[in-house]
């Protein structure tokens, strides 16, 4: 490995006092098994309290006195080596082996915690291919949930949304995920689809989740936090591995991964490559909740229907409100029937992966410092259900990535990348609903037969029940009669018969009568299925409710970073990092989605640039600042700054101040969407909207009939939405044994992107004849702040145990009524707990069993109300849920096999309002890994 003497000089005598000789080491340190890098391993000069841990990618760096000198390589469940380095160019790539030993010799400070992690000056958490394997979680991405600051939300088996410090939604357009430095977004929706579109679980070396504003290390979009998916080097990580899970919900999944290297004339590795594939079905969790809408008016006892949550089309309406007419007694407000989304959505979730990189070095004899050339492509495809502003059934989506990269490792890399998407067959539930029944009659059609069959069979039948009140005006007001008739029709013998009589008004109303009407679709019936069919094959701008997305984006970046810019002594150095990236999104919905419709080409291209420096001092303090611009196409020049003071005492303790910033551009939906949902138009908004008219005052007009009511406004045109947050951090390791990290956060939010719900109205003669309403993207004019707290810790005992738990605090400290400011939709309080054994000694009917592991983790979630859309809105309730696996090893077949269960006592629990309730998932999956030597 690479060896670098630093020799006493003048500046030296100035900083230090003394002339000294020291040697930098730096190294890696490996899984010998199967060559995974092992992250907080531990490094010590022998006899010495000098030492460090490795980072993320298991390099660890070493500064001795001089040569020779003995290292002391330890981690925990692994065997300690000592390896004495007497010579410069001696290979300090380090093999730890797994014989489930755990050194008392040397104690691990802030095990598997990295001296880079723990100096961050942002919160960084971190899922290593140690704590994929040891989660009880069903897969790695649902492990994410279990760290600390973040919500982990399923609105299916096959969409996963984390969030960080609030203002959580289904749309995560406020969170980035990257894979490999490769913005994981869908280009049409811009932002991701969980894990549905990212990596092979056998391919994932790790995940770090940057929690809180990014934006001036990772660029726009990085507002709530950046989730970073590193997979495997072919280079360093050969071999074959394969994965075979089952699980309840008929889940089967399967993956395999294969790499391997070829070797120059000069024996050096010059090419690697690895190939992935991945494939997933399952029985989707079921939105099936019937329950009326949360603060909405019409109880679910209504005899004549009520807006449920999961059904879809049966939605209020004034024009079905016919509790003012007292010559139809007992008709009150009425609600079309619609269709549960179990009739709907194609619940048959399906994911399929495949991955190719390649890897070439450019001067093979220089190993891992080599210059890289990667050439990689992905593709994949499925579906599954995704909830926004309505749940959306994606069927026989499609995805192609790939990326061209020239890198030299902590060097610089210049990337570039390209995502299309196809959306295949998908469409709208909630629309479709819609279109059924309007298909079978309009809204007023039903209306009115089922107002005529009221008038005409049922109203004289009341009027001759026994003991209908009727003393105006002699011996009542009218108010008391209409008193009375109520209480008398709320009586049990006439509530039952009421009902009956609402039973029989709609099935006359649902059949044939008339022009333009027929008999309604039933369900399960082949003339449902052909309607059905129809309806969702045909584009939503030709009449049906498929949308189309064949959008693109295309991003080019580099990065350059400079070392020892400014070395004022053998502790104290500065580092510079400068990078540019531009971005260009080509839309293509045909007008389904987007207003790319008549050849107007909305192409929208974003640039942005950066710098930063890192000032390390005596090895104790770290000084950094950092500076972002980013001009998109639409908008004005942003700035992101970032700056923070990082303490370091001693080697296990840190003390941090930090002040971040992020800027979020509008979607494509925030400036082109155009999309007819029935009962409103959902509207982008780039050139501002003009002349709506508020809801409210709509609503007092058709009272009132004086057009003074009516009051009109304006929408300015969308911006980008900012963010700066302050923190604080403290992190240290206890005995020796225990590791504490706390973090304190206010942040303050302004130009929120929300929407504006307006009316358009046409006139004639000062007469009303038309209205069309719109919900209009806009940004709010308030500004609001948050704050929160959180701290984690980890206790290692007993050398193969750990007993960790993380607690977080989030709250939005401003009350406002400004309609735009986005719900925080997160819970005030939230916890983890659990216990973990890796390499354990145990023995089953006297055998002993190799690897064995284990790990409980236990949450709770603090009930929240979750705003998503009007039909989705509503209080999440609190809940727990346990998760457990056991794991062991069959060395004469190089398997693992992991039995366990995500909420394993099967609590019932909403996650998201309006999605399904998720339940238990117990799981059984083999895990094949042959390391090729």
């Amino acid at each position: 490995m690479k060896l670098s003497l630093c020799f006493a000089t003048l500046v030296c005598v100035l900083f230090c006092g003394t002339l000294c000789a020291q040697v930098t080491l730096k190294g890696k340190i490996l899984d010998g098994t199967n060559g995974d890098e092992l992250i907080g391993a531990s490094v010590l000069a022998k006899g010495t309290t000098t030492g460090t841990v490795t980072d993320i990618d298991g390099s660890w760096e070493l500064t001795v006195t001089g040569l020779p000198t003995i290292l002391q390589f330890s981690y925990i469940g692994y065997s300690p080596m000592e390896v004495e380095v007497t010579s410069l160019d001696q290979d300090l790539n380090i093999r730890l082996g797994d014989n489930a030993i755990t050194t008392d010799v040397i104690e691990v400070k802030g095990q598997r915690i990295s001296d880079k992690q723990r100096q961050a000056a942002l919160t960084v958490e971190t899922l290593d291919a140690i704590a994929i394997k040891e989660t009880p979680a069903a897969n790695f991405y649902d492990g994410l949930g279990s760290l600390k600051d973040v919500d982990l939300t399923a609105a299916s088996l096959g969409f996963k949304i984390v969030n960080t410090r609030g203002f959580n939604s289904t749309n995560p357009v406020r969170s980035l995920q990257i894979i490999d430095g490769v913005d994981n977004q869908s280009p049409g929706l811009n932002f991701s689809l969980g894990n549905f579109l990212g990596a092979s679980e056998l391919d994932v070396n790790r995940v770090n989740l940057v929690v809180g504003a990014s934006s001036a290390f990772y660029g726009p979009n990085a507002f709530n936090g950046v989730i970073a998916i590193e997979t495997k080097d072919p280079f360093l990580q050969k071999g074959l591995s394969a994965q075979i899970k089952v699980a309840e919900r008929n889940l089967i999944e399967g993956g395999f991964r294969w790499a391997d290297a070829l070797k120059n004339k000069d024996g050096n590795e010059w090419f690697a490559y690895k190939l992935n594939a991945f494939g997933f079905r399952a029985d989707d969790w079921v939105a099936d909740n019937y329950d009326q809408v949360f603060d909405t008016e019409v109880p679910a006892t209504n005899p004549g229907g009520f807006d449920a949550v999961n059904r879809y089309g049966d939605e209020a309406s004034s024009s079905t409100d016919f509790g003012f007419l007292r010559t139809r007694p007992g008709l009150g407000h009425i609600f079309r029937g619609g269709f549960n989304e179990i009739d709907l959505v194609d619940y048959d979730s399906q994911n399929l992966k495949f991955g190719a990189a390649f890897h070439f070095r450019l001067q093979p004899e220089k190993t891992l410092e080599s210059t890289e050339l990667l050439l990689t492509s992905n593709y994949s495809t499925g579906t599954t259900v995704y909830q926004g502003d309505n749940r959306f059934s994606l069927r026989d989506i499609q995805f192609f990535q790939h990326r061209v990269e020239l890198r030299k490792r902590d060097n610089f890399f210049l990337r570039a990348y390209v995502t299309h998407e196809d959306a295949g067959n998908s469409y709208d539930p909630y629309f479709t609903a819609i279109k059924l029944q309007e298909a079978a009659k309009s809204d007023g059609a039903w209306a009115g037969d089922y107002s005529a069959y009221w008038q005409s069979v049922v109203t004289p039948q009341i009027r001759n029940l026994e003991g209908w009140p009727s003393c105006f005006p002699g011996d009542c007001t009218l108010a008391e009669q209409d008193a009375l008739q109520r209480d008398f029709l709320a009586m049990p013998q006439n509530a039952v018969l009421l009902q009956e009589f609402h039973n029989d008004a709609r099935q006359a109303a649902s059949l044939e009568r008339g022009i333009n009407s027929q008999d309604e679709f039933v369900v399960g019936t082949d003339r449902f299925n052909r309607a059905f069919d129809s309806i969702t094959s045909t584009l939503a701008n030709e009449g049906g409710t498929r949308f189309f997305d064949r959008s693109a984006l295309y991003h080019l970046h580099g990065e350059k970073k400079f070392d020892n810019v400014w070395t004022p002594n053998e502790d104290s150095r500065l580092e510079v990092t400068v990078g540019a990236n531009g971005r260009l999104f080509t839309p293509d919905s045909r007008g389904t989605l987007l207003l790319d419709t008549m050849g107007r080409n909305i192409d929208t291209w974003e640039v942005g640039a950066y710098g930063g420096g890192t000032l390390h001092l005596n090895n104790r303090y770290k000084v950094s600042a950092s500076l972002r611009a980013d001009k998109n196409q639409n908008f004005n020049l942003l700035f992101s700054p970032a700056a923070s003071f990082v303490f370091t005492p001693n080697p296990s303790t840190t003390a941090r101040v930090s002040f971040s910033s992020a800027i979020r551009n509008p979607t494509l939906n925030d400036q082109y969407l155009f999309y007819n949902v029935g009962r409103a138009i959902l509207l982008g908004n780039i050139d501002g909207v003009s002349g709506l008219t508020t809801v409210e005052s709509v609503r007092d007009f058709s009272n009132s009939g004086n057009s003074d009511d009516l009051v009109f406004f304006d929408v300015d045109p969308i911006q980008p939405e900012q963010v700066r947050t302050l923190e604080v951090g403290y992190r240290s390791t206890v005995f020796e044994k225990l590791y504490l990290d706390a973090t304190y956060y206010y942040s303050f939010y302004q130009d929120f992107i929300g929407f504006n719900l307006g009316v358009d109205l046409g006139f004639v003669n000062s007469q009303i004849t038309s209205a069309q309403a719109y919900r209009v993207a806009a940004n709010a004019t308030d500004r609001v702040t948050t704050q929160g707290f959180s701290l984690g810790a980890n206790y290692y005992f007993a050398r193969y145990f750990s007993l960790n738990g993380n607690y977080s605090w989030n709250t939005l400290n401003t009350a406002t009524d400004d309609p735009i400011i986005p719900a925080f939709n997160t819970p005030e309080h939230k916890y983890n707990v659990g216990l973990s054994g890796r390499d354990v000694p145990f023995s089953l009917l006297g055998d002993a069993v190799s690897e064995f592991g284990f790990s409980i983790a236990y949450k709770w979630v603090d009930g929240f109300i979750f705003e998503g859309s009007p039909q989705f809105t509503g209080f999440i309730e609190s809940y727990g849920l346990l998760d457990a696996q056991v794991n062991f090893e069959i060395p004469k077949i190089n398997t693992v096999i992991k039995i366990g269960a995500s909420n394993i006592l099967d609590n019932q629990v909403f996650q998201v309002y309006g999605g399904p309730q998720i339940g238990r998932l117990a799981y059984l999956s083999a895990t094949y890994n042959w390391k090729r030597k």
